[in-house]
């Protein structure tokens, strides 16, 4: 069995492990990147065409430094190969005054500094018609730097720049072990032995069979695309009907964007409300009443002129952790390890700013922001 050295290697070229292997290449630093599937695959958890892209996070205030390295990059990126990995059309957070979209997205922005525009439903429905009809008490706080981004194309963007700034690339390589011994690791595949000072882990839902003992679930979650209704009066493409997160006074929630090029009106459930999986067992099928219906129902709620039944279905997982903050840091303080995972569906937005906080871990620079909310050993006894 051949045997790779490296200063580093990437276990999971999605979108941190891509991001990482893209920093530390542009840093002159010796890695090499493992995937055991293609660059930009639809197996795992960075695909589905579009993401949500926001600033202004309800899930905590310290993202809004990620998210902005994130846009950062990937402008920069963007600009070398004449492409577009943030689309900036704005994102709403709609609820009642007391819904976490709207307390939560407040929250952050005031303690992030992030400046959101507070609408009243008056002025909401003015500006968005579609969330006309529904509760008088449904208002919106609009973030301005919000939008998409794109899983596939960035993932390749990504490796391609790493590639060129001297990462080596190994797609189709499946990890069956990462061993951990004196002065290094030794990262284990069907076909070579990887020897390298540290392994970055960022295998996505394979993170917990890859570092065992950590509190992650993969939980398999479906993406789903919608048409409008023939006769819908309202328009539901992008720049009408921006990208959002949207609690409905029964307390279901939703989030999703308009359509674009190439892509649909996308709409998914807020509370990822799917099963555990074992990602090497996933249900790759679409089912009409298990998948389907729930969704279907909070759709013709929420948007009466969007045709509830889905054009399109793709299986997907995401990867909780218990309060569903990322896991960015070394396990147990190890010096071989570094790790990022445990997004809880809302990590693709980061992902550029991830890969530059493990390209810095791993070269012993200061982070660029305060990560301490997501230091993998919070939940240890």
């Amino acid at each position: 069995m051949s045997v790779i050295s490296s200063d580093v290697v990437v276990v999971g070229l999605g979108g941190f492990g891509s991001a990482a292997l893209w920093r530390l290449a542009e840093r002159g630093v010796s890695v090499a990147g493992i995937d055991r599937f293609d660059v930009g695959h639809d197996l795992g958890s960075s695909h589905g065409v579009t993401r949500l892209f926001r600033v202004a996070c309800m899930e905590h205030p310290g993202l809004a430094a990620v998210a902005r390295k994130s846009l950062d990059l990937w402008t920069e990126l963007g600009e070398r190969y004449g492409e577009t990995y943030v689309e900036q059309t704005g994102c709403l957070s709609v609820g009642g005054p007391a819904s976490r979209p709207i307390q939560g997205t407040t929250a952050a922005a005031a303690a992030a500094g992030v400046e959101v525009a507070h609408l009243s439903h008056e002025e909401l429905v003015r500006r968005y018609p579609q969330y006309a009809g529904h509760d008088a008490e449904t208002v919106g706080v609009f973030d301005p730097e919000g939008g998409l981004c794109f899983p596939e194309r960035n993932v390749r963007a990504q490796v391609r720049a790493a590639a060129e700034a001297g990462a080596r690339v190994y797609p189709g390589t499946r990890v069956t072990s990462i061993e951990l011994v004196d002065g290094g690791v030794r990262v284990v595949t069907p076909t070579a032995v990887f020897e390298a000072g540290q392994a970055v882990v960022t295998a996505g839902a394979w993170n917990a069979k890859l570092l065992p003992g950590l509190p992650l679930r993969p939980r398999r979650t479906p993406l789903y695309w919608f048409a409008p209704r023939m006769d819908a009066a309202q328009s539901f493409d992008l720049a009408h009907f921006p990208s959002f997160i949207y609690e409905l006074a029964d307390g279901r929630s939703v989030w999703g964007h308009g359509s674009g090029d190439g892509f649909h009106i996308k709409i998914g459930l807020g509370d990822h409300g799917h099963d555990d999986t074992d990602p090497d067992e996933l249900d790759r099928y679409i089912h009409p009443r298990a998948d389907v219906d729930r969704l279907a129902s909070a759709v013709a709620a929420a948007f009466p002129q969007v045709d509830p039944v889905p054009v399109k279905a793709i299986p997907c997982m995401i990867t909780n952790s218990p309060d569903e903050q990322f896991l960015v840091g070394r396990p147990g303080g190890d010096p071989r390890l570094v790790m990022a995972g445990g997004d809880s569906g809302h990590g693709f937005k980061h992902a550029a700013g991830i890969g530059e906080l493990l390209a810095q871990i791993a070269v012993g620079e200061r982070p660029y922001g305060d990560i301490g909310f997501m230091d993998p050993d919070r939940f240890a006894a």
